[in-house]
């Protein structure tokens, strides 16, 4: 445990935590390096990388602005992941903070400062898998609606 916290560092690139400099996902060339997830915290990294959905990079803000909290943009990791797009050759950005006021918030936030240097998407929100309609809340209803599209394209 004390090797742990002694050489436990934030990667350079990604802000992730890692044993080195930089990080193993930052370092790997098999990784699309002109698409940066970003995340709210390094749970959501694990947990994206165990779905085998993202290959791209991440960007960890380690929080969500809320006011508050006291928490503004300028407590968060935001000034790093603008010299990364402004520095960089990046393609896309895909916020992945949270579904909270929020986390939606600081998508918002960052939607608005990074759209004009790259694209800038957000994850689907809306039905779980096998969930059943008459046990979700309105506001995942409702993104569900706004979010449908036609089955022409699963077909």
């Amino acid at each position: 445990m004390i090797d742990l916290a002694e050489n436990t560092q934030l990667c350079t690139t990604c802000e992730n935590f890692s044993g080195s400099e930089r990080c193993n996902l930052c370092s790997n060339r098999h990784r699309d390096q002109q698409r940066i997830c970003v995340v709210q915290g390094p749970p959501d990294v694990t947990a994206i990388e165990q779905s085998g959905a993202w290959r791209g990079i991440y960007h960890v803000l380690h929080g969500v602005i809320a006011p508050l909290d006291g928490i503004g943009p300028d407590d968060l990791k935001i000034a790093a992941l603008l010299d990364r797009v402004q520095g960089g050759d990046i393609a896309e950005i895909v916020l992945a903070t949270g579904a909270s006021v929020e986390g939606e918030a600081t998508a918002l936030y960052l939607a608005r400062l990074l759209e004009p240097l790259c694209s800038v998407t957000r994850l689907a929100r809306g039905l779980p898998a096998g969930g059943d309609l008459e046990y979700l809340d309105a506001p995942t209803l409702a993104r569900a609606f706004e979010g449908r599209r036609s089955l022409d394209a699963l077909l």
